[in-house]
């Protein structure tokens, strides 16, 4: 039986490709250097796929930023901002590449704007179509990596995106055409590219085609039979894999059986339940292959019920026609597991029941063994010892006094079922909040988070290293928020964060003071770009022993008489950031999690908290792709944010934060949610994501982000007025906050203080104006 993975994680289990690619940024390293970093971790991937006895192991799923944007550069999908790049560096992609995906600061070019990946917390760049556009092979990525791999003697699988999911992953720029009508035009380059793939001996092709999953119009549906039937013109020596993943085909899976495939890649961990129907519809000669080990979470598989699945396939189709998999791609897990040995953070009794990429790796292999009618698992054989043993992690896992915690049951019960709003409405609240706070038209705030810079990082190292003492530890970090809070005054900032120099992570911090949770020292997963995160692990069930951000916050607002937002992370970011247990429904660790955070909210508002911000980014990155799915989603999801802040009175003000995400199927929950502020990320789409809150007529106060965090250029005071000016149009001015689109974690001082000053010198002028108009 063959197995077939989708995808491998290209950041390095050490985070290799993350430094180098920081190191190339800073002028640190040269694209050399870089490039042979890269490569490096390729061949380490290769060669890890191959002793694991992968059959198909993938090429073409490495990326130095994002795969969209791999394909967008391959087709020569270029917007125009772009194209003194491509002259100035004709003998390099790199500055090119690079300019899209964060923009180019000396040359003041915009990034493309980037958005989750499904139901991910990947972000890819969203790429920009335009009326007639053509598309080129401007570069044969595939073939090259395909290559690369053949001279060590691996045979690989180029993976690429589908034709019809990279257009519909992407926006049109005017709206008198639609960008399905371009997919004659990006087929050539498709065919091209399969013939040059044929031509150098490859055998076998992933083309992911995830929006399978999804609801699709018939257009779409029928962009799909045009686009296969193509395809299939000049691959006929070639075989073919369809891959899908996050979910269940539904009911376009008569569509995707009768396309003109080798292949079929089903997800059975999302959707076990579509296994039926698929054997029915597939046809005689196309081979399926089984989602069978989690590529989106670390539990260990339990091999019983996936052996179910299996042998009901084999049963139907066949050995021969019956392929292992993950369920999706493996990016979205971390590397290695053998790399964790801090029992302290992570109890081996948890570690035993996990399994990273590398693992799920041998899990895959080692079903293949099971399954097989050719060698059957006899009494005692290695084979029956190992499934013995994986029968007792799952089964240890299900019965541990670490997993489950009868209080905090007990309290979710006394809970359920009670109206969690605020009273009285949002105008009145309004009225109550600003006689507190006294503050101006277009205030202006930051989202949270200042620079983590050198230092800071250094602090949180050293204490780890027991180089130097908690009381130290805090002293400096103190001395780090003074110096923010005297920095934001000094700016004119209305309403002042404290920087969030104590934390790690948004998500992660929270963790490390909530029952329930573990963390791994090398569990990291790419987010975007550079930028990765280290979810913890939801084990059991969760709550809050003593109060985690308190003493900061109010240290901080004793520097100040401008009121200091105490800032938390949302009950549904904490469970979609996290890695969660997979035994109970998701809705419940989230309101678990969403009664921790209330203890939190009502502590910060007794120690003199004004406002509050609790942090929803992944809001949007939760609902399912299917939109019958999404109504029981939104309901828990908004529940669990209520039951986090509906407890404060009626003058503290609740903000709450999103970003990049679409908010038009989503907008009717968000203002269920009844946050007084929300900031959302606006800058990269000019302002468009707006025009949902005008359709709707938002009833509550917004900030549109004016300031581009994930881009090292400085924006100008006329541009930001520009952005406001726009905003104004689409929300009442007296709706408006002015703030960034996201943390400024990332950023540097330098570049932060003159972005600031421009944002407040651009409210300042609205302000201004404002009056005029009046006048």
């Amino acid at each position: 039986m063959q197995t077939n993975n989708l995808g491998y994680p290209r950041i390095g289990s050490r985070r290799e490709l993350k430094k180098a690619c920081e190191k190339y940024w800073a002028g640190k390293i040269s694209e050399s250097q870089l490039l042979t970093e890269a490569k490096a971790i390729r061949e380490k991937n290769w060669q890890l796929q191959m002793e694991a006895g992968i059959s198909l192991i993938p090429s073409n799923d490495f990326s130095l930023y994002d795969q969209v944007l791999d394909l967008s550069l391959m087709v020569g999908n270029i917007p125009d901002r772009y194209k003194p790049l491509c002259s100035a560096n004709n003998l390099s992609f790199l500055p090119l590449y690079f300019a899209m995906a964060r923009g180019d600061a000396e040359m003041d070019i915009t990034a493309l704007e980037m958005t989750k990946w499904f139901d991910t917390n990947y972000h890819y760049l969203v790429p920009e179509f335009s009326k007639n556009q053509s598309f080129s092979l401007l570069k044969n990525k595939p073939l090259e990596e395909f290559v690369e791999a053949k001279k060590l003697g691996i045979q690989t699988k180029p993976v690429l995106l589908g034709p019809v999911s990279y257009l519909l992953l992407g926006k049109e720029k005017s709206e008198d055409f639609s960008r399905l009508e371009l997919l004659d035009g990006l087929l050539s380059v498709y065919t091209e590219l399969l013939a040059s793939l044929k031509e150098a001996g490859v055998t076998w092709i992933q083309i992911d085609e995830p929006f399978l999953v999804t609801d699709l119009t018939t257009a779409e549906k029928n962009a799909f039979k045009l686009a296969y039937q193509k395809i299939s013109k000049v691959s006929s020596s070639l075989k073919i894999i369809l891959t899908t993943y996050f979910g269940g085909l539904g009911d376009n899976l008569n569509l995707v059986t009768a396309l003109p495939v080798s292949a079929l890649h089903i997800d059975l961990v999302r959707c076990p339940e579509q296994l039926k129907a698929v054997l029915d519809s597939i046809n005689s000669q196309m081979i399926l292959s089984l989602g069978i080990v989690d590529g989106r979470n670390i539990w260990k598989n339990n091999c019983r019920k996936s052996l179910e699945l299996i042998r009901c396939a084999v049963e139907k189709l066949g050995e021969e026609r019956v392929m292992l998999a993950p369920s999706c791609s493996l990016l979205h897990v971390p590397c290695d597991l053998s790399l964790e040995q801090n029992t302290k953070t992570l109890p081996s009794e948890v570690c035993q029941w996990m399994a990273f990429a590398r693992e799920k790796l041998t899990e895959v292999s080692l079903l293949s063994k099971f399954a097989s009618i050719n060698r059957p698992v006899g009494h005692g054989s290695e084979l029956s010892l190992l499934l013995k043993e994986n029968d007792q992690l799952v089964q240890s896992r299900m019965v541990s006094e670490m997993v489950s915690d009868p209080a905090v049951q007990l309290r979710l019960k006394e809970w359920h079922g009670m109206v969690n709003k605020r009273n009285p409405s949002f105008a009145q609240r309004k009225l109550l909040q600003q006689a507190r706070l006294q503050l101006p038209l277009f205030p202006t705030t930051s989202i949270g988070s200042f620079p983590q810079t050198a230092t800071v990082r250094g602090l949180r190292a050293s204490l780890k290293k027991g180089e130097i003492s908690a009381g130290e530890y805090e002293k400096r970090i103190e001395e780090e928020t003074f110096q923010a809070v005297k920095t934001q005054e000094e700016l004119g900032l209305d309403v002042l964060v404290h920087g969030e120099f104590e934390r790690n992570d948004m998500v992660e911090y929270f963790g490390e003071r909530l029952k329930g949770f573990a963390f791994t020292q090398y569990g990291w997963v790419q987010s975007y770009g550079s930028r990765c995160v280290k979810p913890p692990v939801i084990y059991g069930d969760v709550s809050r022993p003593q109060e985690m951000t308190v003493k900061w916050s109010v240290y901080a607002q004793r520097l100040t008489l401008k009121p200091v937002k105490g800032m938390l992370t949302g009950p549904v970011t904490i469970l979609q950031w996290s890695f969660v247990r997979d035994d109970q429904p998701r809705s419940e660790t989230s309101r678990q999690i969403a009664l921790a955070i209330r203890d939190e909210v009502l502590d910060l508002e007794s120690a003199g908290i004004k406002i509050i911000q609790v942090d929803e980014p992944a809001l949007r990155e939760g609902l399912p792709l299917r939109k019958a799915d999404q109504e029981d989603y939104l309901n828990w999801a908004v529940e669990a944010f209520r039951l986090s802040t509906s407890g404060v009175k009626s003058d503290t003000q609740i903000h709450t934060h999103m970003c990049y995400a679409e908010f038009n199927d989503i907008i009717s929950s968000i203002i269920e949610m009844d946050a007084d502020v929300i900031t959302i990320e606006t800058s990269r789409s000019q302002m468009d994501l707006l025009q949902v809150f005008k359709q709707i007529k938002y009833p509550n106060d917004i900030g549109p982000g004016v300031y581009d965090i994930h881009s090292p250029r400085v924006p100008s005071v006329e541009e930001i007025v520009q952005l406001l000016m726009k905003a104004k149009q689409v929300v009442d001015y007296k709706q408006l906050w002015v703030n960034p689109d996201c943390g400024l974690k990332t950023r540097g001082w330098t570049e932060v203080r003159a972005a600031l000053a421009n944002m407040v010198a651009a409210a300042n002028q609205m302000r201004v104006l404002q009056e005029l108009y009046q006048d």
